[in-house]
C-alpha cells in the first residue's frame, strides 16, 4: 500500500492541475509536459530498460506527425486516422534499421541512429508529397470531433493524460514480463545474458519496435495539437535529445522517471523562451548540455534514484533510532 500512495497522490494532482492553473499558458504548459512525457516514456523502453541510447528516435516521432497530417492533406481524412498509419510505418522502419544498428553497442549505436535520423530528415525535406521544406498543415477549423482540433489546451491535456496512462501501463506490463527481465539482464551485461540463454538480439529488436510505435503516437498528438509539421518541428534532432534528457533526468529505466524529467525540463524551456523570446533558442542547447554533464557526473541514476536513496537512508536511520531507544534501559 505504501508504494501505491505516492503514485495515487500524483495522479490526483495531475488530474486536478487544470482546476488550479486555469490560464491558457498554464494549461498549454501542462499539456506539453504530458506530451513530452509520452515521448520520453516511449524512448525509455529502449534507452532506459535495454540500455540502447538512441538519438534518432525523432524518426518515429516524425512518422506519427507526418502520417496524421498527410491523411488530412491528401485524403481529407481526420488526422486521428493517421495514428495507426504512423504506428505501422514506425514499427516497419524500426524493424528494418534495428537489425543492423542493434548489433552495435555504446556510442556506435547512438551515432548510427543519428545518421539514420539525418538521412530521413533530408529525404523528407526533398519530398514534395510530404510538403518538402514547407511541411504539411492540418484542418484550419474543426469539422468533427475526430479532427481533434481544439481552441483550448484543456481537451489536449486530458487526451494526453489518457495516452500517458496507457503508455505507462504498457511499459509497466513490459517491465514485469519476461521481456523486461531479459532487457534488464542485457543492459547489465549482454554477453552474460546471452550465455544464460536470453535471446538478446530478438528482445532488443522487439523493444525497439515497441518504443517506435509509442513514439509515433506522441508525434501524431503533437502534430494534431499544433496543426502543422515540417522537417524542423517533426524531424529535428533536438526532439530526440529532449526525450533522452527527460528520461535520464528523472531516472532512465524507471517507470515514472520520464514524467519527472518532463515536469522539470518543459517548464524550464517554456519559461526561458517566454522571457528571452527568440534569443532563447541558443540557450536551450546550453541548458541541455549542462544537464547532460551534471547527470553523468553526479547522478547517473536520475532524480528518482536519488530520492529513493535518500528515502532508504532515512528509513534505516529511523529504524536504528527506534532500535536504540528500545535497547536503552
Amino acid at each position: 500500500m505504501r508504494r501505491l500512495i505516492w503514485p495515487l497522490v500524483a495522479l490526483v494532482l495531475v488530474i486536478a492541475y487544470p482546476l488550479w492553473f486555469s490560464t491558457p499558458f498554464q494549461q498549454r504548459l501542462g499539456a506539453l509536459v504530458l506530451l513530452y512525457a509520452i515521448a520520453a516514456s516511449a524512448w525509455n523502453v529502449i534507452g532506459g530498460y535495454a540500455g540502447q541510447v538512441s538519438v534518432g528516435h525523432v524518426v518515429f516521432f516524425g512518422c506519427g506527425a507526418y502520417a496524421s497530417m498527410a491523411v488530412y492533406s491528401h485524403f481529407a481524412l481526420p488526422p486521428l486516422v493517421g495514428i495507426p498509419v504512423g504506428i505501422v510505418a514506425s514499427v516497419g522502419i524500426a524493424a528494418v534499421i534495428g537489425v543492423p544498428t542493434l548489433r552495435l553497442s555504446g556510442h556506435y549505436f547512438s551515432m548510427a541512429t543519428i545518421a539514420v535520423a539525418e538521412l530521413v530528415r533530408l529525404v523528407v525535406t526533398n519530398t514534395e508529397y510530404l510538403g518538402a521544406a514547407v511541411g504539411l498543415s492540418g484542418p484550419t477549423a474543426p469539422r468533427t470531433v475526430f479532427d481533434l482540433s481544439f481552441i483550448s489546451a484543456l481537451p489536449y491535456y486530458y487526451l494526453f493524460l489518457t495516452m500517458l496512462i496507457i503508455t505507462l501501463g504498457i511499459t509497466w506490463w513490459m517491465a514485469n514480463s519476461r521481456m523486461g527481465f531479459y532487457l534488464r539482464a542485457i543492459k547489465d551485461s549482454e554477453r552474460a545474458a546471452r550465455s544464460l540463454g536470453a535471446p538478446a538480439s530478438r528482445t532488443k529488436l522487439y523493444a525497439y519496435m515497441l518504443s517506435a510505435g509509442l513514439t509515433s503516437v506522441a508525434g501524431a498528438l503533437y502534430a494534431m495539437m499544433f496543426g502543422f509539421v515540417d522537417p524542423e518541428s517533426g524531424l529535428g534532432i533536438l526532439i530526440s535529445v529532449k526525450m533522452l534528457i527527460m528520461a535520464a533526468l528523472g531516472g532512465a529505466g524507471l517507470l515514472f522517471g520520464p514524467l519527472v524529467g518532463a515536469a522539470i525540463l518543459v517548464p524550464l524551456e517554456e519559461v526561458s523562451n517566454n522571457l528571452l523570446g527568440g534569443k532563447g533558442a541558443g540557450l536551450t542547447f546550453v541548458v541541455y548540455g549542462a544537464i547532460i554533464v551534471l547527470i553523468a557526473r553526479f547522478q547517473p541514476g536520475g532524480i528518482l534514484a536519488l530520492i529513493k536513496r535518500i528515502w532508504t537512508i532515512s528509513d534505516k536511520a529511523a529504524k536504528t533510532a527506534v532500535e536504540g531507544a528500545g535497547d536503552a534501559p
